[in-house]
Protein backbone atom coordinates (compact mmCIF):
# COMPACT_ATOMS: atom_id res chain seq x y z
CA UNK A 1 0.00 0.00 0.00
CA UNK A 2 1.07 3.59 -0.56
CA UNK A 3 1.71 5.96 2.29
CA UNK A 4 -1.14 8.23 3.37
CA UNK A 5 1.33 11.11 3.00
CA UNK A 6 2.21 10.73 -0.70
CA UNK A 7 5.37 11.87 -2.36
CA UNK A 8 9.11 11.79 -1.90
CA UNK A 9 10.67 13.87 0.85
CA UNK A 10 13.61 15.81 -0.57
CA UNK A 11 16.02 16.69 2.22
CA UNK A 12 18.75 19.22 1.44
CA UNK A 13 21.79 19.83 3.65
CA UNK A 14 22.79 23.50 3.91
CA UNK A 15 25.22 25.64 5.88
CA UNK A 16 24.05 29.19 5.21
CA UNK A 17 20.94 31.33 5.02
CA UNK A 18 21.44 31.76 1.29
CA UNK A 19 21.60 28.00 0.72
CA UNK A 20 18.57 27.38 2.93
CA UNK A 21 16.48 29.89 0.99
CA UNK A 22 17.62 28.40 -2.32
CA UNK A 23 16.72 24.88 -1.15
CA UNK A 24 13.28 25.99 0.06
CA UNK A 25 12.54 27.81 -3.19
CA UNK A 26 13.70 24.76 -5.12
CA UNK A 27 11.15 22.56 -3.36
CA UNK A 28 12.94 20.93 -0.44
CA UNK A 29 10.65 19.38 2.18
CA UNK A 30 13.28 19.27 4.89
CA UNK A 31 16.60 20.99 5.65
CA UNK A 32 19.58 19.56 7.47
CA UNK A 33 21.53 22.49 8.89
CA UNK A 34 25.30 22.13 9.31
CA UNK A 35 28.36 24.28 9.68
CA UNK A 36 31.28 23.92 7.24
CA UNK A 37 29.31 21.57 5.01
CA UNK A 38 31.89 21.11 2.27
CA UNK A 39 34.76 20.50 4.69
CA UNK A 40 34.71 16.92 5.95
CA UNK A 41 30.93 16.47 5.92
CA UNK A 42 29.84 19.34 8.14
CA UNK A 43 29.83 20.19 11.83
CA UNK A 44 27.43 21.65 14.40
CA UNK A 45 26.10 25.05 13.25
CA UNK A 46 25.79 28.07 15.50
CA UNK A 47 22.57 28.98 17.26
CA UNK A 48 22.70 32.29 15.41
CA UNK A 49 22.75 30.51 12.05
CA UNK A 50 19.87 28.26 13.13
CA UNK A 51 17.71 31.21 14.15
CA UNK A 52 18.50 33.14 10.96
CA UNK A 53 17.77 30.14 8.73
CA UNK A 54 14.50 29.34 10.50
CA UNK A 55 13.32 32.92 10.08
CA UNK A 56 14.39 33.17 6.44
CA UNK A 57 12.84 29.85 5.43
CA UNK A 58 9.57 30.70 7.18
CA UNK A 59 9.41 33.87 5.07
CA UNK A 60 10.06 31.86 1.90
CA UNK A 61 7.37 29.25 2.59
CA UNK A 62 4.82 31.96 3.40
CA UNK A 63 5.71 33.78 0.18
CA UNK A 64 5.32 30.61 -1.89
CA UNK A 65 2.01 29.75 -0.27
CA UNK A 66 0.64 33.22 -1.01
CA UNK A 67 1.86 33.00 -4.60
CA UNK A 68 -0.26 29.88 -5.13
CA UNK A 69 0.45 26.67 -7.00
CA UNK A 70 -0.15 28.35 -10.36
CA UNK A 71 3.00 30.45 -10.08
CA UNK A 72 5.45 28.10 -8.34
CA UNK A 73 7.40 25.28 -10.01
CA UNK A 74 5.96 22.45 -7.87
CA UNK A 75 2.49 21.55 -6.56
CA UNK A 76 1.03 23.51 -3.68
CA UNK A 77 0.92 20.41 -1.49
CA UNK A 78 4.69 20.66 -1.03
CA UNK A 79 4.52 24.12 0.50
CA UNK A 80 4.77 24.02 4.27
CA UNK A 81 6.86 25.56 7.00
CA UNK A 82 10.33 24.01 7.16
CA UNK A 83 12.01 23.86 10.57
CA UNK A 84 15.64 22.72 10.17
CA UNK A 85 17.02 19.57 11.69
CA UNK A 86 20.49 20.19 13.10
CA UNK A 87 23.80 18.37 12.76
CA UNK A 88 25.40 17.55 16.12
CA UNK A 89 29.08 16.98 15.38
CA UNK A 90 31.74 18.90 17.34
CA UNK A 91 34.51 18.47 14.79
CA UNK A 92 35.43 16.88 11.47
CA UNK A 93 37.32 13.60 11.43
CA UNK A 94 36.21 10.28 12.87
CA UNK A 95 33.16 9.56 15.02
CA UNK A 96 34.87 8.27 18.15
CA UNK A 97 34.62 11.14 20.62
CA UNK A 98 36.44 12.11 23.81
CA UNK A 99 34.46 12.66 27.02
CA UNK A 100 34.77 16.43 26.54
CA UNK A 101 33.52 16.24 22.94
CA UNK A 102 30.62 14.06 24.00
CA UNK A 103 29.68 16.55 26.72
CA UNK A 104 29.65 19.30 24.08
CA UNK A 105 27.31 17.24 21.91
CA UNK A 106 24.85 16.78 24.77
CA UNK A 107 24.92 20.49 25.56
CA UNK A 108 24.39 21.40 21.90
CA UNK A 109 21.35 19.12 21.72
CA UNK A 110 19.84 20.83 24.76
CA UNK A 111 20.50 24.25 23.23
CA UNK A 112 18.94 23.45 19.84
CA UNK A 113 16.02 21.66 21.44
CA UNK A 114 15.32 24.78 23.49
CA UNK A 115 15.73 26.94 20.36
CA UNK A 116 13.01 25.01 18.53
CA UNK A 117 14.84 22.59 16.25
CA UNK A 118 12.69 19.95 14.58
CA UNK A 119 15.30 17.24 15.06
CA UNK A 120 18.97 16.36 15.31
CA UNK A 121 21.45 14.41 13.22
CA UNK A 122 24.12 12.48 15.10
CA UNK A 123 26.23 9.33 15.20
CA UNK A 124 28.85 7.84 17.52
CA UNK A 125 31.08 4.85 16.76
CA UNK A 126 33.38 2.60 18.75
CA UNK A 127 37.06 2.15 18.04
CA UNK A 128 36.43 -1.22 16.38
CA UNK A 129 33.98 0.18 13.83
CA UNK A 130 30.62 -0.55 15.41
CA UNK A 131 27.79 1.77 16.39
CA UNK A 132 28.38 3.01 19.93
CA UNK A 133 24.95 2.01 21.14
CA UNK A 134 25.30 3.42 24.65
CA UNK A 135 26.51 6.88 23.70
CA UNK A 136 24.20 7.15 20.67
CA UNK A 137 21.26 6.18 22.88
CA UNK A 138 22.21 8.89 25.37
CA UNK A 139 22.17 11.54 22.62
CA UNK A 140 18.90 10.24 21.17
CA UNK A 141 17.29 10.28 24.61
CA UNK A 142 18.54 13.83 25.16
CA UNK A 143 16.88 14.88 21.90
CA UNK A 144 13.54 13.14 22.42
CA UNK A 145 10.81 13.75 21.37
CA UNK A 146 12.51 15.43 18.39
CA UNK A 147 13.33 13.50 15.22
CA UNK A 148 16.69 11.75 15.44
CA UNK A 149 18.69 10.78 12.36
CA UNK A 150 21.79 8.58 12.61
CA UNK A 151 24.08 10.14 10.03
CA UNK A 152 26.72 8.76 7.66
CA UNK A 153 28.89 7.56 10.49
CA UNK A 154 26.78 4.51 9.61
CA UNK A 155 28.84 4.17 6.41
CA UNK A 156 32.08 4.01 8.41
CA UNK A 157 31.02 0.89 10.31
CA UNK A 158 32.43 -2.56 9.58
CA UNK A 159 29.18 -4.13 8.36
CA UNK A 160 25.94 -2.44 7.22
CA UNK A 161 23.47 -5.05 8.49
CA UNK A 162 25.21 -5.28 11.85
CA UNK A 163 25.09 -1.49 12.08
CA UNK A 164 21.41 -1.49 11.12
CA UNK A 165 20.59 -3.91 13.93
CA UNK A 166 22.61 -1.80 16.36
CA UNK A 167 20.77 1.39 15.39
CA UNK A 168 17.44 -0.46 15.57
CA UNK A 169 18.14 -1.14 19.23
CA UNK A 170 18.37 2.59 20.02
CA UNK A 171 15.10 4.17 21.10
CA UNK A 172 14.02 7.45 19.44
CA UNK A 173 16.14 7.08 16.26
CA UNK A 174 13.79 7.67 13.33
CA UNK A 175 16.02 7.24 10.26
CA UNK A 176 19.51 6.49 8.98
CA UNK A 177 21.32 8.65 6.43
CA UNK A 178 23.50 6.35 4.35
CA UNK A 179 25.22 5.95 1.01
CA UNK A 180 24.97 2.19 1.41
CA UNK A 181 28.56 1.73 2.58
CA UNK A 182 29.95 3.03 -0.70
CA UNK A 183 31.08 6.56 -1.69
CA UNK A 184 27.74 7.34 -3.35
CA UNK A 185 24.21 6.06 -2.95
CA UNK A 186 23.63 5.45 -6.70
CA UNK A 187 26.62 3.07 -6.68
CA UNK A 188 25.18 1.00 -3.82
CA UNK A 189 21.65 0.07 -4.85
CA UNK A 190 21.81 -3.60 -3.72
CA UNK A 191 22.88 -2.65 -0.18
CA UNK A 192 20.32 0.17 0.01
CA UNK A 193 17.63 -2.25 -1.17
CA UNK A 194 18.60 -4.71 1.57
CA UNK A 195 18.55 -1.96 4.20
CA UNK A 196 15.13 -0.75 3.07
CA UNK A 197 13.69 -4.25 3.16
CA UNK A 198 15.17 -4.96 6.59
CA UNK A 199 13.71 -1.74 8.01
CA UNK A 200 10.21 -2.15 6.57
CA UNK A 201 7.28 -0.70 8.59
CA UNK A 202 6.23 -4.18 9.73
CA UNK A 203 9.54 -4.58 11.61
CA UNK A 204 9.36 -1.81 14.25
CA UNK A 205 12.45 -0.72 16.13
CA UNK A 206 12.77 -0.16 19.86
CA UNK A 207 10.03 2.21 20.94
CA UNK A 208 7.55 0.87 18.39
CA UNK A 209 8.21 3.07 15.35
CA UNK A 210 9.68 2.09 11.99
CA UNK A 211 13.19 3.11 10.95
CA UNK A 212 13.51 5.08 7.72
CA UNK A 213 16.43 4.70 5.32
CA UNK A 214 17.54 7.99 3.77
CA UNK A 215 19.93 7.54 0.82
CA UNK A 216 22.41 10.37 0.43
CA UNK A 217 25.68 11.24 -1.36
CA UNK A 218 25.99 11.54 -5.10
CA UNK A 219 22.29 12.25 -5.68
CA UNK A 220 21.61 14.82 -8.39
CA UNK A 221 19.42 15.30 -11.44
CA UNK A 222 21.49 12.79 -13.43
CA UNK A 223 21.45 10.00 -10.85
CA UNK A 224 18.18 10.36 -8.95
CA UNK A 225 15.76 8.72 -11.42
CA UNK A 226 17.55 5.35 -11.65
CA UNK A 227 17.84 5.32 -7.86
CA UNK A 228 14.13 6.04 -7.42
CA UNK A 229 13.10 3.47 -10.01
CA UNK A 230 15.19 0.82 -8.26
CA UNK A 231 14.20 1.63 -4.67
CA UNK A 232 10.65 2.98 -4.65
CA UNK A 233 9.21 -0.57 -4.83
CA UNK A 234 11.25 -1.43 -1.73
CA UNK A 235 9.88 1.36 0.43
CA UNK A 236 12.07 4.37 -0.39
CA UNK A 237 10.25 7.58 0.53
CA UNK A 238 13.04 10.15 1.05
CA UNK A 239 16.33 11.26 -0.51
CA UNK A 240 19.14 13.53 0.69
CA UNK A 241 21.37 15.88 -1.30
CA UNK A 242 23.24 19.16 -1.06
CA UNK A 243 22.64 20.53 -4.55
CA UNK A 244 25.70 22.65 -3.95
CA UNK A 245 29.06 23.68 -5.34
CA UNK A 246 31.82 26.17 -4.71
CA UNK A 247 31.17 29.65 -6.07
CA UNK A 248 33.72 32.47 -6.20
CA UNK A 249 34.01 34.61 -3.09
CA UNK A 250 33.56 38.37 -3.31
CA UNK A 251 37.07 39.43 -2.26
CA UNK A 252 38.96 41.06 -5.10
CA UNK A 253 42.27 41.27 -3.24
CA UNK A 254 43.74 37.80 -2.69
CA UNK A 255 47.12 37.71 -1.04
CA UNK A 256 49.36 35.45 -3.08
CA UNK A 257 50.66 32.36 -1.33
CA UNK A 258 48.38 32.80 1.66
CA UNK A 259 45.44 30.70 2.76
CA UNK A 260 43.77 29.12 5.77
CA UNK A 261 44.90 25.58 5.06
CA UNK A 262 41.72 24.48 3.31
CA UNK A 263 43.15 24.11 -0.17
CA UNK A 264 41.48 24.06 -3.56
CA UNK A 265 38.40 26.11 -4.28
CA UNK A 266 37.60 26.36 -0.59
CA UNK A 267 40.46 28.77 0.06
CA UNK A 268 38.62 31.67 -1.59
CA UNK A 269 35.31 30.16 -2.61
CA UNK A 270 31.96 29.86 -0.79
CA UNK A 271 29.79 26.73 -0.74
CA UNK A 272 26.26 27.39 -1.95
CA UNK A 273 23.19 25.30 -2.71
CA UNK A 274 21.71 25.86 -6.17
CA UNK A 275 17.96 26.50 -6.28
CA UNK A 276 17.86 25.14 -9.83
CA UNK A 277 19.66 21.90 -8.91
CA UNK A 278 17.20 21.27 -6.08
CA UNK A 279 14.26 22.12 -8.36
CA UNK A 280 15.46 19.64 -10.98
CA UNK A 281 15.65 16.83 -8.42
CA UNK A 282 12.28 17.86 -6.96
CA UNK A 283 10.67 17.68 -10.41
CA UNK A 284 12.17 14.27 -11.19
CA UNK A 285 11.17 12.91 -7.77
CA UNK A 286 7.58 14.11 -8.20
CA UNK A 287 7.40 12.61 -11.67
CA UNK A 288 8.84 9.27 -10.50
CA UNK A 289 6.41 9.14 -7.59
CA UNK A 290 3.37 9.82 -9.76
CA UNK A 291 4.38 7.10 -12.20
CA UNK A 292 5.06 4.63 -9.39
CA UNK A 293 1.76 5.43 -7.65
CA UNK A 294 -0.13 4.99 -10.92
CA UNK A 295 1.54 1.62 -11.52
CA UNK A 296 0.57 0.47 -8.02
CA UNK A 297 -3.03 1.58 -8.50
CA UNK A 298 -3.24 -0.31 -11.80
CA UNK A 299 -1.54 -3.47 -10.57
Amino acid sequence: MLSSAPGITVEVCVDSVESAVAAAKGGANRLELCGNLALGGGTTPSIGLFQAVRSAVTDVTIMLAVAGSGTVPFPGRWIRAIVPIVMIRPRTGDFCYTPDEFAIMREDIRAFKHAGAHGIVMGVLTKDGRVDIGRSATLASEAAPLQVCFHRAFDMTRDPMEALNDVRSIEHVTRILTSGHRPTAPSSLPTLRALLEASAPDTPVKGGHSLGILPGSGINSSTVRPLLDALLPHGLRAIHLSGGSWIPGTMEFRREGMGMGIGGEGEWGVWRTSEERVRQVRHIADEAWEEYAEAVRNA
